[in-house]
């Protein structure tokens, strides 16, 4: 609920765009919508998924046009259809869930006005389209430039919406063949932002939820079949990167011990990581908070120290 944290904190710019956008391409990934839902801050707040794996934008964001009548009658049918749904809520006004859904629909009309420009990566100049290349990674990192551009709070960039990074076998491989994938979009993105002013303003976290052990891991004692070897998931010792936004660059934070599997020296929580994200987005962590369940909660809950070393 990151996402969902800092754009309420920080408001939407963009009224006809969501604050929060995931992007995937194709499908969805494990546990689905739960990896950008708001947990208990209001639903509007929760992230906005596109499928990314299509070129056309009426396919990447569906319904955009009503081919069966005119802008006019519609806007008659819709505001119809909001003063139904406001006097419903008139008489369940905790319903959050229910202000979010009428909230979602005005935002859902209100994007036929700028979904197409934004997601319509054939009006960049040929040579940003060459620049990030011509996968589905890059070209959703494109979009991802083109929504920040137009006051979009937070996008989350998904590689895929499988587990294409969760290999435990051959993992030389197929971590290679991502990387292939991801890093140049990532690169162009980076040079995109810097070069139009944007990177001082915008932070990009490049990471995913766990590293890897240094150590194998067998079906059964002294089994050696390639088939069953890999390496686990590993919490205690993984690399996030941080770029832009304040971040100091060519500067490496902490290590692990001498075996890759645990940090050891300037170690970071994940409460440590959002008191640094929500400190370089402008907030004190331990004052954004929302009031729930019968007390103030933040996203780092009681924990968290912002890792300064980091700041430029």
């Amino acid at each position: 609920s990151l996402g969902s944290w800092l754009t309420y904190g920080l408001g939407s710019v963009n009224q006809n765009l969501p604050g929060y956008v995931t992007l995937i391409p194709d499908g969805k990934p494990t546990s689905g919508a739960r990896n950008w839902q708001s947990a208990f801050l209001p639903g509007i707040f929760q992230g906005t998924y596109v499928n990314t794996k299509y070129r056309n934008i009426h396919s990447m964001v569906p319904n955009l046009r009503n081919e069966q009548i005119g802008p006019g009658f519609q806007k008659e049918q819709f505001d119809l259809l909001q003063s139904l749904n406001k006097n419903h809520l008139q008489e369940r006004k905790q319903d959050s869930l229910l202000e979010a859904r009428i909230q979602s629909y005005e935002l859902g009309y209100r994007m036929q006005l700028s979904a197409s420009d934004a997601f319509d990566i054939s009006k960049e100049p040929d040579h940003i389209k060459e620049m990030y290349g011509d996968n589905k990674q890059s070209r959703q990192l494109l979009i991802a430039r083109r929504l920040v551009e137009r006051g979009v709070r937070f996008v989350q960039v998904w590689h895929d919406s499988g587990q294409p990074w969760d290999s435990h076998s051959k993992i030389k491989e197929g971590h290679h063949k991502l990387g292939r994938q991801a890093s140049p979009g990532i690169a162009a993105l980076i040079r995109d932002l810097k070069q139009r002013g944007m990177l001082q303003d915008t932070l990009l976290v490049i990471g995913g939820e766990f590293g890897r052990t240094p150590t194998v891991e067998l079906a059964r004692a002294g089994e050696t079949n390639q088939r069953m070897q890999g390496r686990d998931h590993n919490h205690l010792g993984f690399t996030t990167v941080l770029v832009g936004g304040g971040t100091k660059g060519g500067y490496a934070h902490g290590a692990t011990d001498v075996f890759g599997f645990k940090a050891i020296e300037n170690t970071v929580s994940i409460h440590d990581l959002h008191a640094t994200i929500l400190h370089l987005m402008g907030f004190d962590h331990e004052r954004l908070t929302y009031n729930h369940a019968g007390r103030d909660f933040r996203l780092t809950d009681v924990h968290g120290h912002v890792v300064k070393d980091l700041m430029s």
